[in-house]
């Protein structure tokens, strides 16, 4: 099972390896249709540096090709135990960076959460602010040693929370 936010990735695993495709029902359409700015606000509320450079590229790049829109197999919503997979984890709705933003949280205490946070300078997007300091708080309840972003090195959680106070 694999939770990819990148639609091409996830498209490649399932072809490749026959991976089981996971999405939150908020983010489903980008991939049903082929559009990662689906559900998506024209504007996002926060945008890196380095990022605002992308989304000059990104009208080139949003748009996936044929062989990228699927129906994932399975769709979720706020959290879902993952324990059956054989994986001592669980999903969590992280929303923020987009509507359907998700995290695997292991037993453990590691987070992986994609795009949800960045750990690195200038970059960075999120289309709801809101959305995304209510996940943070979220976060606060949940025990969580470290955190493993979309994009940067892993970080401890203490290191986390003096990059994200808000």
């Amino acid at each position: 099972m694999t939770t990819f936010s990148n639609p091409g990735n996830a498209a490649y695993l399932r072809e490749k390896y026959g991976a089981k495709i996971v999405i939150h029902a908020d983010d489903a359409g980008m991939i049903e249709r082929g559009d990662t700015n689906w559900n998506r606000k024209d504007k996002a509320d926060k945008v890196g540096l380095i990022f605002r450079f992308m989304i000059l590229l990104f009208p080139l790049f949003s748009r996936l090709n044929k062989s990228e829109i699927f129906k994932p197999d399975l769709s979720i919503d706020e959290t879902f135990d993952l324990t059956a997979y054989g994986l001592d984890s669980r999903v969590i709705h992280l929303p923020g960076h987009s509507k359907g933003s998700i995290g695997v949280l292991t037993s453990d205490g590691d987070l992986v959460c994609g795009d949800f946070v960045y750990n690195m300078t200038g970059f960075g997007l999120i289309d709801d602010l809101s959305a995304h300091r209510q996940s943070l708080e979220k976060l606060k309840q949940l025990y969580v040693k470290k955190v493993y972003p979309g994009h940067g090195k892993p970080i401890s959680i203490e290191t986390f929370w003096k990059k994200y106070k808000e």
